[in-house]
């Protein structure tokens, strides 16, 4: 199994190239004309290309890198812009992916005007979907999934990528054959029920302590549970696994 697909926006090599590719963007050679509207050539498309492939997911050593697809849209066919020499582009805040817009703006002309252009950035790579149709209820398998080219810029959130961790996993809704499988997906585990005994390790700076507490509530993935502590002193902890929960001090 190949190592999941990591974001990249915490890598600060992909962010120096996002800072480079915005600063190339600013193209001398693009020319807006009176009608139908600014021109877009090859040398931008490719920059834009790069900025969002950028911000790809990294796949590991050797796999193929994301494949990036940018598609124009069209402006107002009723505008019309005033001949200019020099036109800067402005990229919008944050990722640069799925619908989003550009901004074009009139930097030397006898009249500075500035438009936005719809701009679709798709960025495909591998995440994995459902090998046929799984109705809501289904206990995952590694034969219910498959790895598949798919539309990282399609969701806000990011598509699951390894199958190791959701063998044994609870739908939460049905998934038709070939859509990827998002964490929403899945039902909310539950690591011990009200009333069990919870080993509990405790994190500080540069030490770590473990004790056991009884649950007061069921311990529920991604949510704090509230335990008791031998000495009755009631802490919060997250649940982390089977009879598990881990704090920060």
């Amino acid at each position: 199994m190949k190592k999941p697909l990591r974001p990249s926006s915490t890598r600060p090599l992909a962010v120096a190239l996002a800072l480079a590719a915005m600063a190339a963007l600013a193209l001398p050679g693009m020319r807006a004309s009176a009608a139908p509207g600014p021109m877009i050539d090859a040398e931008f498309t490719e920059r834009l290309q790069q900025l969002a492939l950028s911000q790809a997911p990294q796949a590991s050593a050797g796999a193929q890198p994301p494949r990036v697809v940018v598609e124009l849209g069209q402006l107002d066919p009723r505008l019309r812009l005033a001949p200019c020499q020099r036109v800067e582009p402005r990229l919008p805040p944050g990722r640069l992916w799925g619908r989003t817009r550009i901004g074009l703006r009139c930097v030397e002309g006898q009249v500075h005007w500035q438009v936005w252009l719809p701009l679709t950035v798709r960025v495909f790579a591998p995440a994995l979907v459902a090998a046929a149709g799984l109705p809501a209820g289904t206990v995952l398998s590694s034969a219910d999934l498959q790895t598949a080219e798919v539309d990282w810029a399609a969701d806000a959130q990011a598509p699951l990528a390894q199958a190791a961790p959701l063998v044994g996993r609870t739908l939460a809704r049905t998934l038709q054959a070939g859509q990827p499988v998002y964490g929403r997906d899945l039902r909310q585990q539950q690591w011990f029920a009200a009333g069990e005994t919870v080993q509990v390790l405790a994190r500080g700076a540069g030490f770590t302590v473990a004790a056991e507490a009884v649950a007061l509530g069921p311990g529920l993935e991604g949510q704090s549970v509230r335990l008791r502590i031998e000495s009755g002193r009631v802490i919060s902890a997250r649940p982390v696994a089977r009879q598990r929960a881990e704090m920060e001090l």
